[in-house]
């Protein structure tokens, strides 16, 4: 066998194990699903992240975006949230980055004023720019 040959060969037998990685990724986020809003299933880390930017903007007095997020959240769809508001919300986005400022995408965190997580909602599937509660990690 030539080189090129042999090359070809190794990269073909390791193929499934230089694609293992990725695979893992995904398996590992669909088994560690907390909420899955339409089909983006978030981390517990996810769901912080967002709720911890969207709080400090909070504390600040400060908005961010064309909506000019985070501000209240009117829960005109009657969810039964267990925490007293009032409640603001602000993007979580199917990247997995923290939303500073553009496109918010569907989905959203909902916090307190003193910053506690009520709900993770999302406009996918929902009519009339309202929301439908994402759906928690089955056991």
């Amino acid at each position: 066998m030539h080189v090129p040959q042999i090359l070809a060969s190794c990269l073909l037998a390791l193929s499934p194990v230089l694609a293992l990685p990725a695979t893992l990724d995904v398996a590992k986020r669909a088994s560690t699903c907390v909420d899955t809003c339409g089909s983006t299933c978030y981390w517990q880390s996810d769901i912080d992240a967002a709720l911890q930017q969207g709080y400090t903007y909070y504390q600040n007095g400060q908005q961010v975006g064309n909506d000019k997020y985070p501000h209240e959240f009117d829960d005109r769809e009657g969810f039964d949230i267990t925490i007293s508001g009032p409640w603001y919300e602000f993007p979580i986005l199917n990247s997995y980055k923290v939303y500073t400022g553009g496109s918010p995408g569907a989905d959203r965190v909902v916090f307190t004023g003193d910053g506690t997580l009520a709900l993770v909602v999302t406009h996918t599937g929902a009519t009339n720019d309202n929301f439908l509660e994402c759906s928690g990690a089955q056991p």
